[in-house]
């Protein structure tokens, strides 16, 4: 049986807090919760093994920073910057998230069950074998997937009434890598101009079934519901769309 911990973080300052969640990972805490969480930043950072870790409550920015292999699980909403350039690992949210999700991460996955706010998946790479992912339930807003240069954003539009459109501008502004998945309706006005708009391949059929399938078993949602419906691809058209900017 995995071992448990449990801390209550009312009124604890956010690196005391930090410091018992290291402790216990260290002494071989397989699973810690934390209860009463409120705006404590940067759980789940710098631990020297993976854990998995559920929060009550809110925590504050940089939720999952640098994090190499855990898992967070937050019951409620979060605040910016969860996964800022996240190595390996996983968070779930059950609500919604503010600004610069996913900032620069290399690896790992991100299931946000409601809406962002602004630059989702700024900067987003990929190192290696890893490719980050990141899958909204709800919308977001302006700047999503801006200067991607690798990963998976997929935006489900859950929140939308039936033919609705997204209403998030400058879409992959800056993008030279990676993949954006959009269900439901978007205009070419919100668009990046660096992005083009594609029909799926099998391959990208592939990739959503198994994202939205993950997606659905942490909500609980039907994915076959959510697959079927059209899906637009948004890729890169160009590998520097900036470089003549800096050229000499």
């Amino acid at each position: 049986m995995a071992k448990v911990a449990k801390i209550d973080a009312s009124g604890i300052y956010y690196r005391e807090l930090n410091q018992q969640i290291r402790r216990l990972a260290t002494e071989g805490a397989q699973q810690i919760e934390l209860h009463n969480v409120c705006g404590q930043r940067y759980i789940g950072t710098n631990l020297d093994r993976p854990v998995e870790i559920e929060i009550f409550g809110t925590p504050g920015n940089d939720l999952g920073a640098f994090m190499n292999g855990s898992e967070i699980t937050v019951n409620g909403n979060a605040q910016d910057g969860c996964g800022n350039t996240m190595n390996e690992g996983k968070i779930v949210i059950q609500g919604h998230a503010g600004d610069i999700i996913g900032s620069s991460a290399r690896g790992g996955k991100i299931f946000i069950k409601g809406s962002v706010s602004y630059r989702t998946g700024i900067h987003m790479k990929e190192y290696q074998n890893k490719q980050p992912a990141i899958v909204i339930g709800g919308t977001t807003q302006d700047f999503v997937g801006e200067y991607m240069a690798g990963g998976i954003l997929v935006l489900l539009g859950l929140n939308l009434n039936g033919g609705e459109n997204h209403k998030a501008c400058f879409i992959g502004t800056g993008m030279h890598g990676g993949v954006i998945y959009i269900r439901g309706g978007i205009e070419d006005y919100q668009l990046g101009k660096e992005v083009g708009i594609a029909e799926l391949a099998e391959n990208d059929h592939q990739i959503l079934h198994q994202l939205v399938s993950e997606f659905s078993s942490y909500f609980g949602y039907n994915a076959e519901l959510i697959l079927n419906h059209r899906f637009i691809k948004l890729f890169p058209r160009y590998l520097r769309p900036y470089g003549r900017l800096y050229a000499y």
